[in-house]
């Protein structure tokens, strides 16, 4: 009987989505992009990565009787299927981390890793290279709490632990199989990469996060989305139909922003020609497209190519916080995916949160802009979960930022969120930046966090 039900469902998915079977490619696509970055990017088993992800998902459980991936070791590919179609494939590369490949031609398909700096990084060295144990019987507890499985689902899955106060580790943790030079997906993390770059452009005086962005699709003078600026895509209010990106439920199969990261060969063309259902920054709606939008006017501002983009980044950001060869993904038109793809070891993770606590200082170099974290920090209206410019916030009233802060998390603290329990949290007050990856579903995620936070923040007194 489950099988004839699911095999309903499956029929009417391929023809109520978008375009036929559009929602199951969007399922086949996430498989092979999640299994991709953990194969590929962390060295991970295939099977536990799905465990991991996928299992604890109810949605999937309606099909994952008629999913089937590959994993080609010898090309860094994988390819995944549903009842043997549907077919979505994600690879691999050293420079470009995990992206979509779709058919056609894949511009600057051989992007070499950029050239390491010369000299040394303006960021000193945050710690040696071993492992840091915490000499602090405190921290010790701390972190075998934050790796402790509870006795049922869900599980924690947590893969690497960074705390970092007054710039140098203090204590750090790893699972098996994961070390301090293991690349790990951010996920939604990488927001707050674009975040930085927006940043730099805006210091430079190549960027007005006020002025309303220039979309040729978007120029009739009567076209409501004309006024969009910079700003509010970074505040996730550009009234945009986008869909929603802050959960993986089964809904999320048919949200556009979703068919945007699995589907489309032009990303941020895609969200070009969505439709305004609100009224420019009238309303908060958490959805990736926007970043891809952003990510457009950073590709453009470096010189128009995926090359340009990484030769920007090393340059202007990799290069002074020490950061090597971090890896992002780009699509077809050689736009990165400033959304949610970028692997990079959980130190280098903890680098680029430094540079936030210092208000964008590094080495007595301002990268970013006077105030620009306060500017990211500063909540945004109606953003119910406490969001701020490209950045989760404790500041302000929101129901998130209440509940977190009620968790025992500081009232200054922010951070960086991926999907599955990827945090890195900046506290100014603590002077602590504290990183925690893994593979966290339900409430564990934010609980795990602050009670991590919490028992460092103890352990270090007053």
């Amino acid at each position: 009987m489950r099988m004839l039900l699911s095999g309903l469902l499956t029929m009417a998915l391929a023809a109520c989505a978008n375009g036929p079977g559009d929602a199951l490619r969007v399922a086949t696509g996430a498989v092979s992009h999640f299994l991709c970055s953990g194969v590929f990017g962390s060295g991970e088993r295939p099977e536990q990565v799905y465990a991991d992800v996928f299992a604890p998902l109810g949605a999937m459980s309606l099909i994952d009787w008629g999913l089937r991936y590959e994993v080609n070791r010898n090309d860094r590919e994988i390819r995944t299927t549903f009842l043997g179609g549907f077919e979505s494939r994600a690879g691999h590369g050293d420079a470009t981390g995990c992206r979509m490949l779709h058919a056609g031609p894949m511009p600057d398909d051989q992007i070499e890793p950029a050239e390491e700096s010369q000299g040394p990084p303006l960021l000193p060295a945050i710690a040696g290279g071993q492992m840091v144990e915490p000499s602090d019987p405190r921290l010790r507890a701390a972190l075998d709490r934050a790796f402790a499985e509870p006795a049922k689902p869900p599980f924690r899955r947590t893969k690497a632990v960074v705390v970092v106060h007054e710039d140098r580790i203090i204590a750090e943790r790893y699972a098996d199989g994961f070390g301090i030079d293991t690349p790990i997906a951010g996920n939604s993390i990488a927001k707050s990469v674009t975040n930085a770059l927006l940043g730099i452009l805006v210091h430079q005086g190549l960027l007005d996060m006020q002025a309303p962005v220039h979309v040729t699709a978007w120029s009739g003078t009567t076209d409501p989305r004309r006024a969009t600026t910079p700003d509010d895509l970074l505040r996730m209010r550009s009234g945009l139909d986008l869909g929603d990106s802050s959960s993986a439920g089964f809904d999320s199969l048919w949200a556009p922003s979703n068919r945007m990261l699995f589907l489309e060969r032009d990303m941020a063309g895609y969200a070009e020609t969505r439709p305004a259902t609100a009224a420019v920054g009238t309303r908060w709606v958490y959805a990736d497209a926007n970043t891809l939008l952003l990510s457009r006017i950073i590709r453009d501002a470096a010189g128009g190519t995926a090359a340009d983009v990484r030769a920007f980044a090393q340059r202007e950001l990799w290069a002074p916080l020490g950061i090597r060869r971090p890896a992002i993904g780009f699509d077809s038109a050689g736009t990165p995916n400033g959304a949610n793809s970028m692997l990079a070891p959980a130190r280098d993770w903890a680098r680029l949160g430094l540079l936030f606590l210092n208000d964008g200082v590094v080495g007595g170099r301002r990268i970013l802009p006077a105030g620009w974290m306060a500017y990211s920090t500063a909540p945004t209206p109606d953003a119910r979960i406490g969001y701020g410019a490209g950045f989760w916030t404790n500041q302000g009233d929101s129901y998130g930022a209440r509940h977190r802060k009620d968790l025992g998390m500081p009232a200054d603290a922010y951070f960086g969120r991926g999907i599955f329990g990827q945090f890195l949290v900046i506290i100014p007050s603590a002077r602590l930046v504290v990183v925690r990856f893994g593979t966290t579903h339900g409430n564990q995620e934010i609980e795990g966090i602050s009670t991590l936070i919490g028992d460092v923040i103890a352990a270090l007194g007053p």
